[in-house]
């Protein structure tokens, strides 16, 4: 496995970036502390994002509201805009390209890029472009930190450690740190052990068992030992990268697609929590056929008062709405028998999964449905060709009416970049793929 002798890797992180964008767009946010929240019009959810106004006042990702409030009386609630951060992710993008190709960006608010020859010798150079253009044609407001290393992980690292330096002297936004080949291991060995991408709360008592409690320690071990801890080929991979090895991530498989939704005040009955699963379910199962998909299972689970509950439902490997709602009709009925008094539901999540290739479709000769199946597919077909056409929900099965704020499925997302879907009033908002296994 080839080991770079120089830096080879960008990885930028845009600082607090649903909050920042919200202070771009809204210029009677610039300078205050703003905590962007699931919805307006109550105080017993979360802040789910926070300005440098609102982290400089103690304010956490989060963090319940009324805590948030205690913590920073001025805090100005604004509710989540999906389709905003969307459209401000490919505005960056866009802008980054000027300077720089871009070569992966796995999520809405971080990237990575390749370095050419230039961005190896002057990588202050590049940051500072890269910047100069954002702030130009974009806006001074939405911030990023950069760091450079030889590989993707190490990079990241980095990035978060020039943004925590630039915190503590004061200049947040302004992150960047340089880890050339030759200055390693010692950077690296100054950050915590749980900073260290892979290394979960779980995986840190795992590494304690095996006495390692710091980063050195896990550094001074050898491949094949971070193998047998990890117990999978991932505690190897990371060895490589923490080494300076040029490792790439094996590509990602589709696991499952998805959409959960923290419900309104006014939706956390049964009957309410049900309708909003239904067009989740939906918005999932349209981006099943859009990405020629067959899901061979639902689930279903919900956040309720007295802790969780969850069901699965198989399915005879389909796509349509018709198949798929009625299985989610099945675990609802499955619900009202568990709670026959009804149950307070805070969150409803709901999930396709078992998937199989439209060209890999293997059918159980026991359903003896293909005619019916191949029938709604069809119909499918001619609804998602008028929807799609139409950027707007106009034609669904079963009534379409999304909660308040018209986001059936939109949210903030910090783990995957979201796309253009439809939501109910004729709106883009994202859609949500889910976990993805790999």
């Amino acid at each position: 496995m080839r080991k770079p002798d120089d830096i080879e890797r960008l990885y930028l992180d845009f600082d607090g970036f649903f909050a920042s964008v919200e202070q771009q767009a809204d210029p009677r946010l610039r300078g205050r502390p703003v905590g962007v929240v699931p919805f307006a019009g109550t105080d017993r959810t979360a802040v789910i994002a926070c300005s440098k106004e609102a982290k400089a006042a103690g304010v956490k990702n989060v963090m319940p509201i009324r805590e948030a409030k205690q913590v920073c009386p001025d805090l100005i609630l604004v509710p989540q805009k999906p389709d905003l951060y969307r459209r401000a992710h490919n505005a960056l993008l866009c802008e980054i390209e000027t300077v720089i190709a871009i070569d992966t960006a796995k999520s809405i608010d971080d990237l990575t890029c390749v370095l050419d020859e230039s961005g190896q010798r002057d990588p202050e150079l590049l940051a500072a472009r890269i910047k100069t253009a954002i702030a130009t044609n974009i806006g001074t407001y939405i911030t990023s930190s950069i760091g450079f290393a030889a590989n993707r992980q190490l990079a990241k690292i980095a990035c978060k450690q020039g943004k925590e330096e630039s915190r503590r002297l004061g200049s947040y936004g302004n992150g960047l740190a340089i880890w050339r080949p030759s200055d390693m291991p010692a950077p690296l060995l100054r950050v915590a052990l749980k900073d260290i991408p892979g290394v979960g709360a779980s995986m840190i008592g795992r590494l304690a068992r095996n006495r390692v409690f710091t980063t050195a320690e896990l550094y001074a071990l050898e491949a094949k030992h971070m193998r047998k801890i990890w117990n999978n080929v991932n505690g190897e991979r990371l060895w490589y990268a923490l080494h300076g090895y040029a490792i790439q991530a094996p590509p990602q498989k589709r696991g499952m697609f998805g959409h959960g939704r923290v419900l309104p005040p006014e939706g956390r009955t049964i009957a309410g929590a049900s309708e909003i699963s239904r067009l989740l379910l939906t918005k999932a199962a349209r981006r099943l056929r859009r990405e020629n998909f067959y899901a061979g299972g639902v689930w279903l689970w919900l956040s309720v008062t007295d802790g969780s509950w969850m069901g699965k439902h198989h399915l005879a490997v389909v796509n349509d709405d018709q198949a798929i709602l009625s299985a989610l009709r099945s675990l609802w009925a499955r619900v009202r028998r568990d709670y026959p008094r009804g149950v307070t539901i805070f969150r409803v999540g709901v999930t396709l999964y078992d998937l199989s290739p439209a060209d890999e479709r293997q059918i159980d000769m026991l359903d003896n449905d293909d005619a019916d199946r191949r029938k709604w597919e069809k119909v499918n077909s001619a609804v998602d060709a008028l929807n799609t056409r139409y950027s707007g929900t106009i034609v669904s099965l079963g009534e379409w009416k999304p909660p308040a704020g018209g986001h059936a499925g939109g949210k903030i997302s910090y783990t995957r970049i979201p796309s253009a879907g439809t939501s109910g009033d004729g709106k883009l908002e994202d859609d949500d793929p889910g976990t993805r296994s790999g």
